[in-house]
């Protein structure tokens, strides 16, 4: 597979968007999306004549060693190792004397910047889609930015807020953190487009992505339809708008941390109740709320997470 999958322009000035797909290697669906991405736009030029597409749209993806393997990660969870130190560990070591999850990480940043440092552009999109192991819902995390919340808020999907504070390393934490080239600044975001094997995750990635391009300028409302809306409003029909996060469980290594079996992102949870257990016996909500993200898959640092309503 090559890094970059998608890499489409008219030459008209506008903004540029980095899309980035499978930075955790069994996460399929964004990558596919912004295969058909590249396709639809292609397609629309021919079909619509008028089409005029604003700006630039690279698909990125993310961990390839990890993706050619279909696992979560190789050494390390490439998502919580974007921190400037370790980036400027890696930046200062040849790419030959790296291996997985390190030489992904300098090879990432490494093409971002140059894709930035030759873009004139300066308004600057990063949108990092993901799915879950569980079922149930999609939703956007912004980076605590204006803009970053204002685009969530548009893809029709739930938005929760907190993350920020309740991670650290995630492709957010860095491009929205830190100025990468000549003071340009990103507008980070993350969507999470459904379950890892359900096929419509695809689909919500596609619709997500076409919505952002809307938001952002590079396409005119005309030349959208409107089913990519219904997509979204359908799927996130329900779920609550807006939550934040009050509670993340950090798996520590040897508590042979198991989930409890069929929870589903935004079940609600009352407090006391037994989300999972480990060596030492049962594991309670400490909140009324919702579960987000139970983890069912073998590799992952994080349990759950419980957010609640932020009206």
């Amino acid at each position: 597979m090559n890094r970059i999958i998608c890499n489409y322009t008219h030459g008209k000035p506008g903004p540029l968007f980095i899309c980035l797909a499978g930075i955790h290697g069994n996460e399929h669906a964004g990558i596919s999306a912004l295969r058909r991405i590249l396709v639809m736009l292609e397609e629309e030029k021919i079909r619509n004549p008028d089409f005029v597409f604003y700006g630039t749209i690279f698909g990125i993806a993310g961990n390839l060693q990890a993706i050619k393997k279909n696992i979560r990660f190789l050494e390390m969870d490439l998502n919580r190792i974007f921190i400037k130190e370790i980036v400027e560990e890696v930046d200062s070591i040849s790419e030959t004397d790296l291996e997985n999850e390190k030489l992904e990480l300098k090879q990432l940043i490494t093409l971002i910047k140059d894709i930035i440092e030759k873009n004139t552009s300066q308004k600057i999109v990063l949108m990092d889609i993901h799915t879950t192991s569980a079922l149930g819902g999609l939703f956007a995390i912004p980076s605590d930015q204006p803009d970053s919340i204002k685009i969530s808020k548009a893809l029709h999907a739930p938005v929760i807020k907190g993350f920020m504070g309740g991670l650290r390393g995630t492709t957010i934490h860095y491009f929205s953190e830190y100025k990468l080239l000549n003071s340009k600044e990103l507008t980070a975001l993350v969507f999470e487009a459904g379950q890892h094997e359900d096929p419509l995750s695809i689909n919500r990635s596609i619709a997500a992505m076409i919505n952002c391009m809307r938001t952002i300028g590079c396409v005119d409302s005309k030349d959208v339809e409107n089913h990519h809306d219904e997509i979204l409003r359908t799927y996130a029909a329900g779920l609550p708008k807006i939550t934040k996060l009050v509670y993340s469980y950090k798996i520590t290594s040897g508590e042979n941390f198991q989930m409890q079996p069929g929870f589903e992102n935004f079940q609600k949870i009352k407090k006391e109740q037994q989300l999972a257990k480990n060596i030492n016996g049962e594991i309670l909500s400490q909140f009324d709320g919702y579960i987000l993200m139970p983890l069912y898959q073998n590799k992952g640092e994080d349990g759950f997470f419980i957010v609640v309503d932020d009206n």
